[in-house]
C-alpha cells in the first residue's frame, strides 16, 4: 500500500477519481476487472459472484467468525449464479462479492442497496468477516466482501456479475452539521420550501399530487418472477396496486410493501453526498428505506428544481395512517474528499434524475 492512498485524502467521502487511486494501489481488487461502469461520483457498485448460500436465517459474523465460518453453521445449500438462478421470495441468501479491500488505516465503507434493488422491495446487505454490523465496513478492513439477500415481496432472478449494492468510502469526519448544513442550503438550496434541519434534513410524504389522485403503488402478494437483467419489460399491474386517495391520507398495511414520493424536491450538491436515514421510531411503525445514498448531481441542475425521492416503505406491527405532509425520513448530508470528475445525471445515463412517483426500471411505463 502506498503512503499516497494513506495520507494524500482530505475528510470527506471519496469520489471517482480518489477510489481509482484505491485500486491502482490494491486496496480494491475484485476476481474480474472493474469497469467503468462500476464507478459513480461517490460510490462503487458490488458485483455477485459465481454461487449463492441459501441460509437459514439472517446473521452477523460478530468479531470472532469469517462469514465462511458462520456459512458452515448455517448453510442449507449452495447454487450456482454463472446461468442465472431464482431467489425465493421469504428465504434468505449470501453471496460472496467480486470485490475484496485492503483498506488503508483511516478509510472505512458503507453500502447500500443500489435504487431498483430497493424499489423492488429486495432486502440486500453487506456483510464482512468479524463484523457487527450491516453495510458497514471498518476503518482498515482487509478481507472479502458478501452481501445477504433476502427476497420480501417478489422472487427474483439473478446471475453473476449483476450489482445490486454499492460502496462509499469516508475518511474522517464527513457529516455535515445542523448549522453546516443550514449554511449550504443558504448558498445553494438542497429542498424546495423551507428546509426542516434536525440530525440531518427531514423529507415528507406526498399524499396529495398536483395532478390526479395516484399516490403510490403496494406491492401485491403472490405474483411471478422478477429477472433483474429484464429491463422495461413487466407489467406494473402484474405486481402492483395502484394507490389513489382524495383525502390526503392512507393506512399501511402490517407487512405490506409501499412504493410513495417524497413532498419535496431534493437537491444534492457537486461537493456533498448524502444518506437516507430512519427518522425517529416514536414517529410511527414503519420502515422507510432499503436503498440510501445519494451521489453529488442528484437533482442539481441549471434550473434548480431538484429530484424528488421515491420512498420504499413497510409498515411493522400494527396498521398505520399516513397523512400528507407527515415527515418521514431525512437526509443526512456528508461533505465529498474532493468534486468528482462526472456527476449523476445525463452525463451518466442515471435512471432517476428528475424523477417523481416511479417504480424500479424493470416495469414499463407509460
Amino acid at each position: 500500500m502506498t503512503e499516497l492512498a494513506k495520507t494524500d485524502f482530505p475528510a470527506g467521502v471519496l469520489c471517482d477519481s480518489q477510489m481509482q487511486v484505491l485500486m491502482d494501489t490494491g486496496a480494491i481488487t475484485a476476481t474480474s476487472p472493474i469497469t467503468d461502469g462500476q464507478i459513480q461520483p461517490a460510490s462503487l457498485d458490488l458485483r455477485l459472484g459465481t454461487t449463492a448460500y441459501r441460509v437459514r436465517a439472517s446473521f452477523l459474523t460478530g468479531k470472532s467468525a469469517t462469514v465462511t465460518e458462520r456459512l458452515a453453521d448455517f448453510g442449507m445449500h449452495e447454487m450456482d449464479l454463472t446461468g442465472g438462478a431464482v431467489l425465493e421470495k421469504g428465504c434468505v441468501y449470501v453471496v460472496p462479492l467480486m470485490e475484496s479491500l485492503a483498506l488503508p488505516k483511516g478509510i472505512s465503507g458503507a453500502a447500500s442497496a443500489k435504487s431498483s434493488i430497493g424499489r423492488l422491495d429486495l432486502l440486500t446487505r453487506v456483510i464482512t468477516d468479524h463484523g457487527v454490523e450491516f453495510d458497514r465496513v471498518p476503518d482498515g478492513y482487509q478481507g472479502q466482501l458478501y452481501v445477504e439477500i433476502c427476497p420480501r415481496s417478489f422472487s427474483v432472478v439473478v446471475r453473476t456479475g449483476q450489482m445490486l449494492n454499492q460502496i462509499i468510502f469516508r475518511v474522517g469526519r464527513t457529516i455535515l452539521t445542523d448549522d453546516e448544513l443550514r449554511a449550504l442550503h443558504h448558498t445553494v438550496p438542497i429542498v424546495s420550501g423551507d428546509p426542516v434541519i434536525s440530525d440531518g434534513l427531514g423529507f415528507s410524504v406526498d399524499l396529495k399530487p398536483g395532478a390526479g389522485d395516484l399516490v403510490g403503488y403496494r406491492a401485491k402478494p403472490h405474483t411471478g418472477v422478477i429477472d433483474l437483467d429484464k429491463l422495461g419489460h413487466y407489467d406494473p399491474d402484474d405486481f402492483w396496486e395502484k394507490l389513489h386517495t382524495s383525502e390526503g391520507r392512507i393506512i399501511l398495511d402490517p407487512g405490506a410493501f409501499y412504493i410513495l414520493v417524497s413532498r419535496e424536491a431534493i437537491t444534492i450538491p457537486p461537493n456533498c453526498a448524502a444518506e437516507m436515514a430512519p427518522y425517529l421510531a416514536m414517529v410511527g411503525e414503519f420502515r422507510v428505506h432499503y436503498a440510501g445514498f445519494f451521489d453529488p448531481g442528484f437533482g442539481h441542475s441549471s434550473d434548480g428544481i431538484g429530484s424528488r425521492g421515491v420512498l420504499e416503505v413497510r409498515c411493522h406491527e400494527a396498521p398505520f395512517v399516513l397523512e400528507h405532509g407527515q415527515i418521514v425520513g431525512r437526509l443526512v448530508y456528508e461533505k465529498m474528499s474532493q468534486m468528482p470528475a462526472r456527476l449523476y445525471g445525463a452525463a451518466l445515463a442515471s435512471n432517476y434524475q428528475g424523477q417523481g412517483l416511479k417504480l424500479s426500471k424493470h416495469f414499463k411505463t407509460g
